[in-house]
């Protein structure tokens, strides 16, 4: 456990009150817009320790190299279901994938695999937006 700096503080702060994946410079813009006075290397160095630590998630976004995170309060292993329009994230289990990787690795003679899932999609406010609607 890396010890808790005001830089660190600053950091989980932000991400408990966001309920969508954030790039480091998007942290970093957020920090800096709320008077946290931050430099995007120190955001980097805090977030790659905060993940080593299991308090952040972090994935990679869609179609590109850019790495993500969010604040992590689920302390079991879990995957992702993001909509790549507004960004919502839900947390869930992966249950019959986990037994279809162990498999797979298993068949092939391979052990120590880990692995990384998430699902993207467009959930149904973003959808309901798009066309129009609304929920009642």
């Amino acid at each position: 456990m890396q010890r808790m700096t005001r830089q660190r503080i600053a950091i989980i702060e932000l991400l408990r009150n966001q309920q969508t994946f954030l790039s480091a410079q998007d942290i970093h813009d957020l920090l800096r817009e709320g008077g946290v006075n931050i430099g995007l290397a120190t955001v980097y160095r805090n977030l790659q320790a905060m993940y080593e630590d299991h308090t952040v998630d972090t994935i990679r976004q869609e179609g590109t190299d850019i790495q993500l995170f969010r604040y992590c309060a689920e302390d079991t292993h879990h995957h992702h279901l993001v909509c790549r329009c507004c960004g919502k994230t839900v947390d869930i289990k992966g249950g019959g994938f986990e037994q279809w990787a162990r498999k797979i690795a298993a068949e092939n003679d391979f052990s120590r695999v880990s692995h990384s899932f998430e699902l993207y999609g467009q959930c149904s406010e973003c959808i309901n937006h798009e066309s129009g609607h609304t929920l009642k």
